[in-house]
């Protein structure tokens, strides 16, 4: 402790040193930040010249057009863990800024000590004191613990944008996997009718083997037929039940049968609504995982300046006031008052190139930053691109093979009759049933990709998350 007549003398020095805070408050050593230029086209393939800039995609609420399917991602919103777990990694990094944002004020402790030794005269003298004490805090007057703050501050942001990410990839697969099993449906009606068909044509042709009407080749290959349907109806049920399990993982519980699709969808109404032409590629600075890369670019600066503002001085103060007595009974009575002033210069002279490494270690760590956020805006416009390449072929595909599904269906119609006539042949009846079956599961799956193709789109550009 020191007595109150060093008050007037310290007063001085204190103010000095505000003063000299004052002075340094605004010194930093971190990079100006500047958004990297994006190493892509300004326009998507195939997109108009005037596309406008600025544009902003829907919420998904907005693009989802199937209600069930709008109700069943809000679920997956509440009860999926991947997103919980991004939620609460946020907020444990939220935690860390909060760490980091505390060092930049002093942490005051109650304390008390006591002590009791023999002294000169060989009686026991003894000391205590009590009062407030603060230990060590760091005068940030190069900007070493403000630089460490941004990066803590940016590393929480990019958290914010992770779970975003998540959110908009979680929306994505739960529509995807929703249109699988509505895909799934289909052709598990599709192949129950084909399967009941041609059971029917084996016992029709069965009855005509008997009678010499038809050959065993007429009749083996009717049986044919049927096996393959029975067994491409295993494999779809197989294939339901395993895209319902993955649908259920992804809402986080059983998914209400009220919500699911069911068989018989009307092609011409869509689950989705299309995603606007004309958008500009600088949309893709609104997915949260460029915006997560932008942020880590921001906290790799602040390590440089962190990392330069190590080369200079660190000053800390250590401080304490309270009272001192004699005796521990009269501690709070006759105990003098008193403070005591510990400020504290550490200047790097030598620590074998310590600080350089971390300061080139901090360069090359936001040379890392820019290539990774380069990469992601690059990854996104080759996204958005594929995306685009889909939705201009696979309308073209969905139509030749309605066309194709159409000429096939009359085929066989034109088939039957042939053959109820005498014209045509068992096996020329069986190959256009096979033909007509394997050209409507074909224009299935064309519609359940150019659907996913959609949501896919929508997942590129950013959607699926709201401000």
């Amino acid at each position: 402790m020191v007595s109150t007549d060093g008050l007037i003398p310290m007063n001085m020095k204190l103010s000095a040193l505000t003063l000299a805070a004052a002075v340094l408050a605004g010194c930093s050593f971190i990079p100006t930040h500047e958004r990297p230029a994006a190493p892509v086209p300004a326009r998507f393939p195939g997109q108009a010249a005037e596309a406008s800039a600025g544009a902003a995609l829907p919420a998904w609420e907005s693009v989802v057009a199937d209600a069930r399917l709008r109700e069943l991602i809000a679920l997956a919103l509440q009860n999926n863990r991947d997103l919980r777990v991004a939620a609460l990694n946020m907020e444990q990094v939220r935690a860390q800024y909060q760490i980091r944002r505390a060092d930049q004020w002093p942490t005051l402790n109650l304390a008390a000590t006591g002590n009791r030794q023999p002294n000169s005269s060989g009686g026991i003298s003894s000391t205590y004191t009590a009062g407030v004490a603060m230990a060590s805090w760091e005068l940030d007057f190069f900007g070493r613990v403000a630089a460490l703050q941004d990066a803590a501050l940016a590393q929480f942001l990019a958290s914010e944008e992770a779970r975003r990410a998540a959110q908009t990839s979680l929306v994505a697969a739960v529509a995807s996997g929703w249109l699988s099993l509505q895909a799934d449906e289909d052709l598990l009606a599709l192949t129950q009718r084909t399967l009941t068909t041609r059971e029917d044509a084996v016992r029709l042709t069965k009855l005509r083997f008997d009678n010499g009407a038809a050959s065993a080749l007429d009749l083996r290959q009717a049986e044919s037929l049927a096996a393959a349907a029975r067994g491409t109806l295993a494999q779809l049920q197989r294939t339901r039940a395993q895209n319902l399990n993955a649908l259920s993982l992804l809402v986080g519980q059983a998914p209400p049968t009220a919500l699911l699709p069911t068989a018989g969808s009307d092609p011409a109404v869509a689950a989705l609504r299309p995603v606007p032409e004309g958008l500009p590629s600088d949309l893709l600075t609104r997915r949260a995982d460029i915006r997560q890369a932008e942020q880590a670019l921001i906290a790799a600066n602040a390590n440089i300046g962190a990392a330069r503002a190590a080369f200079f001085p660190r000053i800390s103060l250590t401080a304490s006031v309270g009272t001192v007595s004699n005796e521990l009974s009269g501690l709070f009575k006759d105990g003098s008052w008193g403070f005591a002033l510990a400020p504290q210069a550490l200047l790097p002279i030598f620590d074998a190139g310590r600080n350089q490494a971390n300061l080139d270690a901090a360069r090359v760590g936001r040379k890392i930053a820019v290539a990774q956020y380069e990469k992601a805006i690059q990854t996104a416009f080759r996204e958005v691109a594929d995306a685009l390449a889909g939705r201009a072929t696979l309308g073209e595909q969905v139509a030749a093979l309605q066309g194709q599904a159409d000429a096939e269906a009359e085929r066989l119609r034109l088939t039957e009759l042939r053959h109820r006539g005498g014209v045509a042949s068992s096996l020329e009846l069986l190959d256009a049933q096979r033909s007509l079956f394997a050209t409507q599961q074909a224009l299935t799956q064309v519609r359940l990709a150019q659907q996913q193709n959609q949501v896919a789109l929508y997942k590129a550009l950013g959607g699926g998350w709201k401000e």
